[in-house]
């Protein structure tokens, strides 16, 4: 009893991280001050799960989280293809969801772009000529931008968006 009592009263050990990471707040503030000047508005972002093993969604939301606090540069999620400019694709696109992917892409407002996130959306992954696997996200969707990595990190998704905002600039100039 007194061993328990003990372990519950002393002092916790805890991993020391830093607070804020420098070069992510630059990059998201480059990326306000693209999507402010590409949009005039925050950046809107509907995510699309074609057959993941959920590696990358969970990088994705780690973006929502108070560590990173992605809406505080204006870039929000959103639950309707209706009200989205980007719509980022995770996993590999399966016959069950090409329909379903199709439509969501034919929902959203022009213009529209379009982001393969991890492995299996790029190019089929670990998945990649399976029976139930049509590949990646280009077999059906016309993709802006691709982000490897299994799953990428949020910097990674991160510098990623900043790329297809800057890509979007050139363009329209």
């Amino acid at each position: 009893m007194e061993n328990t009592l003990a372990r519950l009263l002393r002092p916790k050990k805890t991993e020391s991280f830093a607070i804020s990471d420098g070069e992510f707040e630059r990059l998201g503030i480059k990326l306000k001050k693209e999507a402010d000047a590409i949009f005039g508005r925050s950046l809107a972002i509907r995510e699309l799960d074609t057959g993941s093993d959920n590696a990358a969604e969970i990088e994705l939301v780690n973006l929502t989280t108070p560590h990173y606090d992605i809406e505080r540069y204006g870039i929000t999620f959103v639950a309707s293809p209706r009200h989205a400019d980007v719509l980022i694709v995770t996993g590999a696109v399966t016959h069950n969801m090409a329909i379903a992917a199709k439509k969501t892409y034919d929902a959203m407002p022009g213009p529209k772009f379009v982001i393969a996130v991890g492995d299996d959306a790029c190019d089929g992954g670990i998945y990649k000529g399976t029976y139930a696997v049509l590949g990646g996200a280009d077999k059906i969707l016309p993709v802006d931008l691709k982000i490897p990595g299994n799953p990428p990190t949020p910097k990674q998704i991160l510098t990623g968006l900043l790329a297809l905002a800057k890509k979007i600039r050139e363009t329209r100039h």
